[in-house]
């Protein structure tokens, strides 16, 4: 049997790359892709609290979560498809539809 605490390790270095991921990179699907990992990593911590008390209620938690990030997913694409299609870019310093 593994150790629950490889779990958490593991959960901890994958959120850890997430934030890197977010932090340092400029291109927007990068950092998609990033915050996904984020949410994945915190999935696998709230699994493993749940397996480790002997309760369900983390994998319905878990399943909340993925259904938001699902709905996430098309979106977040969506937008930068949109994004790239009008400014043929997908550089987060280029993004600045906001300010005039």
């Amino acid at each position: 049997m593994v150790p629950i605490s490889n779990f958490l390790v593991v959960s901890a270095l994958l959120f850890a790359i997430g934030t890197a991921g977010v932090m340092v990179s400029r291109n927007l699907l990068i950092i998609f892709m990033s915050i996904e990992l984020m949410l994945n990593a915190a999935n696998l911590a709230i699994i493993t609290f749940s397996r480790m008390n002997l309760n369900v209620d983390g994998h319905i938690i878990v399943f909340i979560v993925l259904t938001v990030a699902a709905a996430e997913a098309a979106v977040g694409l969506a937008i930068i498809i949109m994004i790239f299609r009008n400014r043929e870019t997908v550089n987060a310093d280029k993004f600045n539809l906001l300010k005039r």
